[in-house]
């Protein structure tokens, strides 16, 4: 009979614990933390623990080393679950377990009723190897056919992030991978404070903290102190590092906006506008130009008068070559601040390029009918 899996995290103080460091793309997301229910399921926890640590040499069927550093998340499915485990063959066709190229399905103990679940991916019954899969939704059809050996007890943030990366089909498009792993002993820090020396003390990800979301002032005050850091690292023109303070800022914010009063929540979107448009303006310096007219959009729906916001998003237009749309965009700007200098010289330069640009399909018309 299956049960219920436990709501405690950690479920059972002596479960061994493990963790993921992840990167997306080449860059640091965060790390997942897990428990595994090495009380319900030994031989199953045990697998994926040392196969965490490396600690069992290389394997006899892959000749690969029974190992998750380097591993990849190959196949991302969103409201469903992210699965990796695949050392060998980085596709879903390969792996191996510590016991052989397979092993029998330990027992059905636990359901699959949350996200943040650990369970062993396979090819049928006793067909367990290195794969497995950490749910994003309640999956109860997988009861009864695959192992439920733990959770997640930290950075879950991580697991969302993973769930809407972009995908080809079920593979992401870009590359996520276990860049680190390792088991997490008894009075080790758990690390998941940014260990990027810039003084932030705070998770990566709101649901890892204890802080009460409802607490706005104290929410604000988190969010400010990472924004700061933030502009210190854009000050110093890492843009890539600002723009990754700044979103955690607005985690902050929109995390304690769904479950805030009324009366408190203009002090949040005050915040998030501000995080927004600067991650507009780090997303123009990265040559990010899609990204940068999302940001600014989306601070266009919260303050549709924002100068800022219009003046920024017409440079991204002007990034995908859209001058007519950039030029919408500075002549709602300059309506709403006329005396503005930047707004009125931006305006002058798209003008500019835009008769360029006709002169030189006039030209190459007159050519081609000459």
């Amino acid at each position: 009979m299956s049960h219920p899996s436990p709501d405690a995290r950690p479920s059972k103080a002596s479960n061994p614990r493990a963790f993921f460091d992840v990167d997306i793309g080449g860059e640091r997301v965060g790390r997942i933390v897990f428990e595994l229910f090495a009380d319900v399921v030994p031989k199953t926890a045990e697998n994926f623990r040392a196969l965490c640590t490396g600690e069992k040499g290389t394997g006899p069927t892959t000749g690969k080393p029974l190992h998750y550093k380097g591993c990849p998340f190959h196949r991302i499915i969103k409201q469903f679950m992210v699965q990796g485990g695949d050392f060998s063959n980085q596709n879903g066709t390969g792996g191996e377990s510590i016991y052989g190229e397979k092993f029998e399905d330990e027992n059905f103990h636990y359901q699959h009723d949350k996200p943040g679940l650990l369970s062993m991916a396979n090819a049928g019954p006793g067909t367990n190897g290195s794969q497995f899969f950490i749910t994003t939704v309640p999956t109860p059809h997988l009861d009864g056919k695959h192992v439920v050996f733990g959770q997640v007890i930290k950075g879950m943030g991580v697991v969302k992030i993973l769930e809407n990366v972009e995908v080809k089909g079920e593979n992401p498009a870009k590359l996520c991978v276990i860049a680190e792993c390792g088991e997490l002993k008894e009075g080790d820090d758990w690390g998941i404070t940014p260990q990027d020396g810039s003084g932030d003390v705070h998770p990566d990800f709101p649901e890892d903290s204890d802080i009460d979301l409802k607490d706005v002032d104290k929410i604000v005050a988190i969010a400010e102190d990472t924004k700061n850091i933030g502009n210190t690292f854009f000050k110093s023109q890492n843009w890539a590092m600002a723009a990754k303070k700044y979103s955690k800022s607005l985690r902050y914010v929109e995390a304690s906006e769904a479950v805030a009063e009324e009366a408190d929540k203009p002090k949040l979107k005050t915040v998030a506008l501000t995080c927004i448009l600067n991650i507009g303006a780090c997303k123009l310096k990265l040559s990010d130009w899609q990204g940068a007219i999302e940001s600014c959009s989306e601070a266009l729906k919260i303050d549709p008068a924002n100068t800022k916001a219009l003046y920024r998003r017409a440079q991204g237009w002007q990034g995908i070559k859209d001058l007519d749309q950039a030029l919408a965009d500075l002549k709602k700007a300059h309506e709403i601040a006329p005396e503005d200098k930047a707004i009125q010289t931006e305006t002058l330069k798209i003008k500019q390029k835009i008769k360029a640009q006709k002169e030189k399909e006039k030209a190459a018309y007159a050519k081609m009918f000459a």
